[in-house]
């Protein structure tokens, strides 16, 4: 089994091969794709500002996703970086309504919600760099989702929005505080449920 540092900088190097076009229309395939992600799912949602070689970011800084769930009505949080505690949240509101982060990231600029936010949510929708068939994800490395899930409510589901390919058959590494995800959710796949079967 590779380590996790080796998959990263793998799967890291793949998405630096897609181009703007690519990406460009992964956004498009997930906003699209957002009202099922949704479906039966109560409000507040988790979602998270893309970027980079993220799914559902584009070259020039669009949120397609962002967009797609104001439109249908969802009240939507997003992450806020507190150092290396738990993600706090705040309402995401608009384009507009969003400033600098760390790490070169977007947040909301509104009022703080403490990390405890994410008991009361519907869905968070996790970033991953790949993802097996037991809902064990693959993270950036910095551990904030990792000190942030085991907050989450019992009925809040949990999703990562990782590219097409990172569903992986084999199994990643995982540690004792990880969280599994209940769900992979890919541009052009759509939502998988998981476990999968072996």
């Amino acid at each position: 089994m590779r380590s996790k540092s080796e998959l990263r900088r793998s799967l890291l190097a793949a998405r630096r091969e897609r181009t703007g076009e690519q990406r460009r229309a992964d956004a498009a395939a997930l906003a699209a794709g957002l009202p099922a992600v949704l479906e039966g799912v109560p409000d507040p949602v988790c979602l998270f500002v893309a970027v980079g070689g993220e799914p559902g970011a584009t070259p020039e800084g669009a949120l397609p996703v962002l967009d797609a769930a104001l439109a249908l009505g969802r009240r939507v949080l997003l992450p806020v970086t507190v150092g290396a505690a738990p993600l706090g949240w705040a309402s995401y509101t608009g384009r507009d309504a969003l400033g600098p982060g760390p790490h070169g990231l977007l947040e909301p600029v509104g009022p703080r919600l403490g990390p405890d936010a994410v008991a009361d949510v519907g869905l968070i929708v996790v970033p991953a760099l790949a993802v097996d068939h037991r809902g064990v994800r693959l993270g950036r490395g910095g551990g904030h989702y990792d000190r942030t899930l085991p907050l989450a409510g019992p009925h809040t589901r949990l999703v990562a929005l990782v590219d097409d390919d990172g569903l992986v058959p084999d199994p990643l590494p995982v540690e004792a505080h990880d969280v599994p995800v209940h769900a992979v959710w890919r541009p052009a796949t759509g939502l998988t449920p998981l476990p999968l079967a072996d």
